[in-house]
């Protein structure tokens, strides 16, 4: 098991007269038919990451499925086309939405389509809001990639290294996908949260290396509970490069504690977040 890292931030204590308002709100906007899990993830690990308020805006075929998963967590139905995807028209009610919301994230269990490309194209651009980007919505940007530096607020993309390569049109070893990514960080002011082994963060001037994690989080939604993670901890308070950095090593010691005692092979998505709150008390 990793010692903890002495340059990760800390979260303040919580104040005895806290309320659920002190802690901010988490807008995640995801799912789609055959994919509810993503968001669902995502939200479950916004919640025991300690956001006060999370609120899943997801198609509204989905709505029930999704809401009826853990009764902890808002969800809002958005318009959404015959496949069960989030729709352009979506947009006017996730500006709604995104009034009362701290920090946005966008991506898990979105879908694919041209609509789903131009909504999130917008969104990115115009909400001022912190916002964390990951899947399809990194793959939305990606057939636009000029627009990454065209952001009205903080940007945390989380790629993997596939969507990075769509993003940065070019597949880079090892390496020269960190220098890659510094670069990308830089030129177009957002935080770079390269996962995959020691997981690379960067703004484009500061960068840092993970040291938690195990090779049986390579499995469908652990990108996702990492997302609605680092959502919360930015709700919080923490700027975007600390939450980024601290969510990535909490993340990584929630698998390494479930991994611990459910082994690497039998390790899936849920697990992680059912051992972040174990990850929480030896670090926050």
């Amino acid at each position: 098991m990793s010692s903890l890292d002495p340059t990760l931030p800390s979260l303040p204590l919580r104040p005895s007269d806290a309320h659920k308002g002190t802690f901010g709100t988490a807008l995640i906007i995801g799912g789609s038919r055959g994919m509810t899990g993503a968001v669902v993830l995502a939200g479950m690990a916004a919640l025991r990451g300690g956001a006060g308020l999370v609120r899943l805006a997801v198609a509204n075929r989905c709505l029930e499925t999704i809401a009826g998963h853990e009764p902890s967590y808002m969800t809002a139905a958005l318009p959404d086309d015959l496949d069960g995807r989030i729709s352009s028209e979506a947009h006017a009610r996730i500006v709604e939405l995104a009034q009362s919301a701290t920090v946005v994230a966008l991506g898990p269990g979105l879908g694919r389509s041209p609509d789903l490309d131009r909504l999130v194209a917008r969104l990115y651009q115009e909400l001022s809001l912190p916002m964390v980007c990951d899947a399809d919505a990194l793959n939305a940007l990606s057939t636009n990639p000029e627009l990454l530096s065209h952001h009205a607020g903080p940007r945390v993309l989380t790629p993997h290294p596939g969507e990075f390569a769509r993003l940065v049109g070019h597949k880079y070893p090892g390496e020269e996908r960190e220098v890659a990514a510094l670069e990308l960080a830089g030129r177009c002011h957002v935080i770079v949260v390269l996962k995959g082994h020691r997981t690379f963060v960067t703004d484009g001037r500061r960068h840092w290396h993970n040291c938690t994690g195990n090779p049986g989080m390579a499995t469908g939604g652990s990108g996702d509970s990492l997302t609605g993670l680092i959502t919360a901890l930015a709700c919080q308070g923490l700027e975007p490069y600390d939450a980024a950095r601290l969510g990535v090593y909490l993340h990584g010691l929630a698998g390494d504690l479930a991994a611990k005692e459910l082994g690497e092979m039998s390790l899936i998505a849920s697990d992680i977040v059912a051992y972040l709150p174990k990850a929480m008390r030896m670090v926050v």
